[in-house]
């Protein structure tokens, strides 16, 4: 009967432990940081991360003065995917990273990580929320 009880509790414990442990996502050089709007992702220097609704799934739509002001988030040539991180490849050839597919932008008017001033600008560039 003693074996049976604990056979069961450490069944019981492992079962609550396997549901307690998520494994945190991989955000590869990018990271999560805490802003006025909740989590967001940002750049390694903790700067917000935003998307354009005028990108297509894979491929960026911001270049020239677009790109001026909303820097594409640049991956290094040897950079690999990482969770939901993809990278993509601009026009110009370089490689840029992508979250679920849309490219990542910083704008360049946050001044400082946290700030999240690009948020719903014109109603088409936003921050990527994270848990």
């Amino acid at each position: 009967m003693h074996r049976g009880i604990v056979r069961l509790s450490l069944t019981a414990v492992v079962l609550l432990a396997g549901t307690s442990l998520a494994l945190p996502e991989d955000y590869g050089p990018l990271k999560v940081e805490k802003t006025s709007l909740g989590n967001v992702l940002t750049d390694p220097n903790g700067m917000t991360l935003y998307t354009y609704d005028k990108d297509s799934a894979g491929k960026s739509n911001c270049s020239g003065e677009c790109a001026e002001y909303w820097p594409p988030v640049k991956a290094s040539a040897d950079a690999k995917a990482a969770g939901d991180l993809t990278i993509i490849t601009r026009d110009d050839g370089t490689k840029q990273w992508a979250n679920d597919g849309k490219p990542l932008y910083t704008f360049v008017k946050d001044k400082k990580p946290g700030d999240v001033t690009g948020d719903n600008f014109k109603n088409i560039w936003h921050v990527v929320k994270e848990q």
